[in-house]
Formats: C-alpha cells, sequence, structure tokens
C-alpha cells in the first residue's frame, strides 16, 4: 500500500514572524475632518491612509 502524501494547503503561506502587515486601527471623522484630511493627503499626492501616518510618525518623532 502507498503512504499518501498531505495535500497543499490553499492560499498564500503564512509570513515569517516580524514580518506580518500592522493592525489596523479603526478611526472615526466627522464630515468637516474628513473632507479637510483628504484635501491635504491630495495635496501632497498621498493617500488618506498614507497621509496619515506621515503625520502621526511626525508627531511621534517630535
Amino acid at each position: 500500500m502507498q503512504s499518501q502524501q498531505k495535500a497543499k494547503k490553499v492560499g498564500r503561506p503564512k509570513l515569517p514572524k516580524g514580518e506580518a502587515k500592522g493592525r489596523i486601527v479603526p478611526v472615526r471623522f466627522n464630515a468637516y475632518d474628513l473632507k479637510l484630511v483628504t484635501a491635504a493627503a491630495k495635496a501632497s499626492n498621498q493617500t488618506v491612509s498614507d497621509w496619515i501616518r506621515s503625520k502621526v510618525n511626525a508627531a511621534i518623532q517630535q
């Protein structure tokens, strides 16, 4: 009798420890604040997420 091989798992293989994506932090903005953030991100040719990350990083480094 032949031994059966394990079936390969479906999907992306797990990343090594420490290389996983970061966590998602939900943040809620009112309509006015979202308009300001969106305009600032667009003016600096960034996505809203990238713009927020850059501002958080700048605030942490002060």
